[in-house]
């Protein structure tokens, strides 16, 4: 097969594939028993466009010691007491250095839940007959540690007086049987007894990973020194509200990408055919990311970061047809004509999104809520919209032109 007819297979396909995954993201699909949901469906949305309760609480004492530590466990319990009440979409994140935010989505009645949230955490180390060994009460601290070569982690307890005491009697009666540590009645661990403990330390030994005991710490560590908090915040938002924002986005999103379409077709013809082309492959799969990333949801300033980095898209698609329709003025043929203008804007497309990805990490990692949400959107965007202005539109300009299509006043005005 000659080069003209790749070209033209290489298109024929681009458009049936940006045609049947475009029904597939709108319709879904059913295979069997399995389902592939619209994208419309499969998108998280935050709790603006959703509807729920978000609460925002504070440490009292934000200068106390491991203040990382204990909000760390305090998020975790928070996140399964949440999960094991059913409210599985529910997030539960650090907001700068003292405080924790909750979003839950679909509540009816934000008192009960926000009631759940605040309730103290209760540990406690039970004997195989159920008997209360020590609560958490009793344990002064608990760390993430390693042995002697580093290869096995572990989690070192401390216990005060009256939990000294108590565990080495327990201890010495339970030997080669197990002291269970439960968590809200949940069990975290489980470990056997192989001596007597008379020293006021535990080594809980096991299949731990650093993450895995860390987090068996820090679980333990705010379970005996429960985080004192405070509400700062609470606020519930109409799911009737989200839905009228998501109607009127999506009509004003096709309306705007219709219009820019049709702008880049008028000032570049067969270049803005194509581009409008890149721009739909874009969006598709700014929006399959959007759902299958996890942790992202779709909220109100993230509708704004998209609609910013489709734009900086189209920027990028401009930036390349005038350095392009700048080269056939000086007489180059089609092929080095988008050789040469590619060459010239690369930098300038390249500079102007680099800049603008450093700053949507930035707002990642500072930003909570609504700015995160901004940033990972924008983020996603801008990443993709290199990719398709770059290879995507590069490809299809290059495969029209060895089709036969190679007029330059196709594509230049």
């Amino acid at each position: 097969m000659n080069r003209k007819g790749k070209d033209i297979l290489i298109l024929a396909v681009i458009v049936a594939l940006t045609v049947c995954v475009g029904l597939l993201a709108i319709n879904g699909a059913q295979f069997g028993k399995w389902r592939l949901k619209p994208v419309g469906e499969a998108i998280s949305l935050g709790l603006d466009l959703r509807g729920g309760v978000y609460a925002v609480y504070k440490a009292k004492d934000p200068s106390q010691e491991n203040l990382d530590t204990l909000i760390d466990g305090t998020i975790n319990i928070m996140r399964t007491r949440l999960s094991d009440k059913g409210y599985n979409e529910a997030t539960v994140t650090k907001q700068g250095s003292d405080r924790i935010r909750i979003e839950i989505p679909d509540v009816q009645d934000p008192a009960s839940v926000l009631d759940i949230i605040g309730t103290p955490a209760h540990l406690e180390f039970r004997t195989t007959d159920g008997e209360v060994v020590i609560t958490g009460d009793d344990v002064q601290s608990a760390t993430a540690v390693t042995d002697a070569a580093g290869s096995e982690y572990k989690v070192r307890l401390v216990l005060n007086e009256s939990g000294k005491e108590a565990f080495a009697k327990a201890t010495s009666e339970n030997i080669g049987k197990t002291i269970s540590i439960y968590l809200d009645d949940d069990v975290i661990s489980s470990p056997r007894v192989n001596s007597a403990i008379t020293g006021g330390e535990a080594v809980i030994e096991g299949n731990f990973t650093l993450d895995s005991a860390r987090e068996l710490a820090s679980l333990i560590q705010s379970g005996a020194l429960p985080l004192d908090i405070e509400q700062d915040e609470v606020s519930a938002v109409s799911a009737t509200l989200g839905v009228d924002v998501i109607e009127r986005a999506v009509r004003a999103g096709v309306i705007g990408v219709v219009l820019v379409m049709l702008f880049m077709i008028v000032m570049y013809r067969m270049s803005g055919l194509l581009a409008s082309l890149a721009l739909t492959i874009y969006i598709i799969i700014v929006f399959y990311l959007m759902a299958l990333v996890p942790g992202i949801q779709l909220t109100l300033p993230g509708i704004a970061g998209v609609v910013l980095a489709i734009g900086m898209a189209v920027d990028a698609n401009v930036i390349i047809f005038e350095r392009i329709r700048e080269e056939l003025k000086t007489g180059r043929t089609m092929d080095s004509a988008i050789k040469r203008g590619y060459k010239n804007a690369l930098s300038a497309i390249i500079d102007s999104n680099v800049t603008t990805i450093i700053a949507s990490f930035v707002l990642m990692y500072f930003g909570t809520g609504a700015i995160r949400g901004f940033a990972n959107t924008l983020f996603i965007g801008v990443v993709v919209s290199m990719f398709t202005a770059i290879v995507i539109t590069r490809v299809l300009l290059k495969c029209m032109v060895g089709a036969g299509v190679d007029n330059p006043k196709l594509y230049a005005r």
